[in-house]
Formats: C-alpha cells, sequence, structure tokens
C-alpha cells in the first residue's frame, strides 16, 4: 500500500456478520456485536492513516424485514457506539453524519443521531457517514421528489436538472464519490449501496465476513485499488 497515494473516500458495506455467528455457533445478534467493534477498528485505522472520508452501510431501507430481536440488537449496538462516541468525540475529532430516512428509528436514537452529527460537525479529521434506513433507490426517489416539488413551486425548471444538480439532493451532497468500495461476506453485490455516487468506483471483495476483516485486509483492498487504471469511459 502507497500512503501517498490514498483514496479519499472509502465505502464499505459490512456484511457477514450472521454467517460469522452461525459459523461459531452464536446467535446473529452476537455477529453484530463482533462486526461493530470491526467497525470501530477500522473507522480508527481510516482516520490514523488520512483517509478523509469512510462511509459504512449500517442498515438498509430492506433491513426492517428481519426479525424484530435482530432489528433491535442493532438499533441498541449502533446507540452505544454513538454514546462513546460523544465520550470521545473531542480526542477523536471526528465528523459523524447520517445518510438515510431516521424518522423510523426509536426516538431517542433518532435524537442521539442528530446530535452527534451537529456536536461534530466542526471538527477537521476524518468524516464517518453513517447509512441507517439507507436505500441507493429510494435516496434517487427522494431527490426527484424534492426537484420535482421545487419545479411545481415554480423555483425550478425541469432543464435545470443535470448531473451536478442531482448530486446536490442525494444524502452524500457536497462529498468526493467513494474512489473504492469494499464488500466483505463473499458475496459480489451492490445491494441497493450508493447507486449513484459508486458509478465509477472501483470495488473489492473479500471472502472473509465482516468481524474478521482486519487492517491488512483493509490495507489488501488499498493496494489492490492503488494497482488499477481509472480511466472514467477514456483509454
Amino acid at each position: 500500500m502507497d500512503f501517498s497515494r490514498l483514496p479519499r473516500h472509502i465505502a464499505v458495506i459490512m456484511d457477514g456478520n450472521g454467517r460469522w455467528a452461525k459459523a461459531r455457533g452464536l446467535p446473529r445478534t452476537a455477529g453484530h456485536a463482533a462486526g461493530a467493534e470491526t467497525f470501530r477498528t477500522i473507522a480508527t485505522y481510516c482516520r490514523e492513516i488520512g483517509i478523509e472520508y469512510l462511509t459504512v452501510y449500517a442498515f438498509s431501507t430492506e433491513n426492517w424485514k428481519r426479525p424484530a430481536q435482530e432489528v433491535s440488537a442493532i438499533m441498541g449496538l449502533l446507540k452505544k457506539y454513538l454514546l462513546e462516541a460523544v465520550r470521545d468525540m473531542e480526542k477523536e475529532k471526528v465528523r459523524f453524519v447520517f445518510f438515510g430516512d431516521l424518522t423510523p428509528l426509536p426516538p431517542e436514537l433518532r435524537e442521539l443521531c442528530r446530535a452527534v452529527q451537529r456536536d461534530s460537525a466542526g471538527f477537521e479529521g476524518c468524516q464517518v457517514n453513517i447509512c441507517i434506513n439507507y436505500g441507493g433507490r429510494d435516496e434517487l426517489v427522494r431527490a426527484a421528489q424534492i426537484f420535482a416539488a421545487e419545479c411545481a413551486a415554480g423555483k425550478r425548471e425541469p432543464e435545470e436538472l443535470t448531473e451536478k444538480a442531482l448530486s446536490g439532493y442525494l444524502w452524500s451532497t457536497g462529498l468526493p464519490d467513494p474512489e473504492l468500495v469494499i464488500r466483505p461476506g463473499g458475496e459480489k453485490r451492490i445491494s441497493n449501496f450508493l447507486l449513484w455516487q459508486s458509478a465509477y468506483s472501483e470495488f473489492y471483495f473479500a471472502d472473509v465476513n465482516w468481524p474478521d476483516f482486519s487492517k491488512e485486509e483493509l490495507r489488501r483492498a488499498i493496494a489492490a485499488y492503488q494497482s488499477r487504471s481509472r480511466r472514467f469511459g477514456g483509454i
């Protein structure tokens, strides 16, 4: 890995928690707990090596279909992590931003998310974007609805909708697109994650499940990214 050519923005689909737990004869909730610790390790390492933006897929719009006990466990782990982030905020200098509609979240967690985003906004360290109740298609529909409403109100004209303009209606507005998207867990699909933003991302698929994803595996992913020629449709 060449530290002089790091991607500015890395996105991760944190997959394989359930399979990790099943392989060990543990409940799926144990896999999510182990995955939360891996998230902490990887986020800290990204900050240490100078990654500017880290976006993680924590809970999708489709994940509400999972058993209520599992959903509750995931929400509890997120709350625990955010409370610890509040405790360490001054030291870590990490900005937190949430992608997705927080409305369906438990009220206490929803307000905690908003408070963490507000109180960390002035920090100049790594920005961690947590996608919760997020879906790429839902994000694009939401953007189209906002633009259509502005057109109906006479604030915009339909022909004003360009790629740049549409990007301004997304949760990721103002951020560079991820150069590298990582998916552990052995699956090789995008699963409704950052559909617009990942149009020209490099993908790295790891066979290890997320709880076993280490700093060494991240370095391998970055090295693989650095070995590729990014032509963006050119030669």
